[in-house]
């Protein structure tokens, strides 16, 4: 057992190193501005005379060590990685609202980083542990956790994409019946897109303000309203869009248009409360059944137990 503790040190000691030196030697890719020097730039213009290194340092370690790390290990395994894994991870980060600024390949590679650590970490303490653990049990609980870790980033991911699309269903009725007073008032609809995206400040909003911004750029307005769509993955986003289009195409009134799909959103909305409502019973059974009810009977059958116990006692 003393040769896996060094071993298990000697690994960690490995990676400590690996991390230090992706966090030294981070280099600035082609054509983008060098995120230091443009902090150096500002903290120059303000008057605060200070160096590279103190900026550095002034960032936080997630972003000093961890995410070039993760880069790092990221550029190495895409190379073994399929296209196709890369692009559908890709638009998981854009249904997802591209948390933290993630990429595919440090997505990809945070996998197998999370699954070390996990395995590691549980093979430390069987190490560690004041009483030995036996060979099976710790080769079953490091391989479980080991899995587990590895697929911990895919089930974060998928959390946010469920959150993010949990919001926007929220949001969408309400900005719709904003959308249609707004046209109704006279305003087109790149303008009533951007007050829903001045108004408030939820995923919906930020996927129109980023709609707009495609279309001030010169690209067309269907194409920006289907990208959105796709960045979105609800299935009424896609039909509200469809429907925009349609009505654009053949010169129907937006605002009769806006109005139709407010009510079908909210429509759905209550579909889909209720459909939880009848889901809520069936997912209190489990809680009942081993929780609630063996407090209830341990409550109530505690004193009928101890007094038969004395009356057994009395009789003996």
């Amino acid at each position: 057992m003393g040769v896996w503790i060094w071993v298990v040190l000697g690994i960690v000691i490995v990676v400590g190193a690996i991390a230090l030196i992706a966090a030294g030697s981070r280099e600035t890719s082609s054509g983008e501005e060098d995120p230091l020097m443009a902090r150096l730039a500002e903290f120059s213009e303000s008057g605060e005379l200070t160096s590279l290194e103190e900026i550095e340092l002034s960032q936080p370690f997630r972003d000093r060590v961890v995410v070039p790390f993760l880069q790092r290990i990221g550029e190495i395994s895409t190379r073994f990685t399929p296209q196709r894994v890369l692009e559908e991870t890709n638009h998981k980060i854009e249904l997802a609202g591209n948390p933290m600024r993630l990429e595919a390949s440090t997505l990809l590679a945070s996998r197998f980083v999370v699954a070390a650590f996990f395995g590691g970490f549980l093979f430390l303490i069987s190490t560690f542990a004041p009483d030995p653990w036996p060979l099976a049990r710790v080769v079953i609980v490091v391989v479980l956790f080991t899995v587990l870790g590895f697929f911990f980033p895919q089930l974060w991911l998928q959390s946010k994409i469920d959150r993010r699309q949990k919001e926007i269903r929220k949001a969408m009725p309400d900005a719709l019946d904003l959308l249609t007073i707004c046209v109704e008032a006279g305003l087109g609809f790149d303008a009533a897109m951007s007050k829903v995206s001045e108004k408030w400040d939820n995923e919906l909003a930020i996927a129109f303000s980023r709609a707009i911004r495609e279309v001030q750029l010169g690209k067309l307005r269907r194409d920006a309203l289907k990208d959105m769509a796709d960045r979105i993955g609800l299935p009424e986003m896609t039909s509200f869009i469809a429907a925009v289009i349609q009505s654009e195409q053949l010169g129907v009134s937006m605002a009769k248009v806006l109005r139709i799909q407010s009510e079908q959103m909210r429509i759905k909305r209550r579909q889909l409360a209720e459909e939880q409502a009848h889901k809520a019973p069936v997912k209190m059974i489990i809680p009942m059944a081993f929780l609630i009810f063996p407090s209830i009977m341990i409550v109530l059958l505690t004193p009928a137990i101890l007094r038969l116990v004395k009356n057994f006692k009395g009789l003996g």
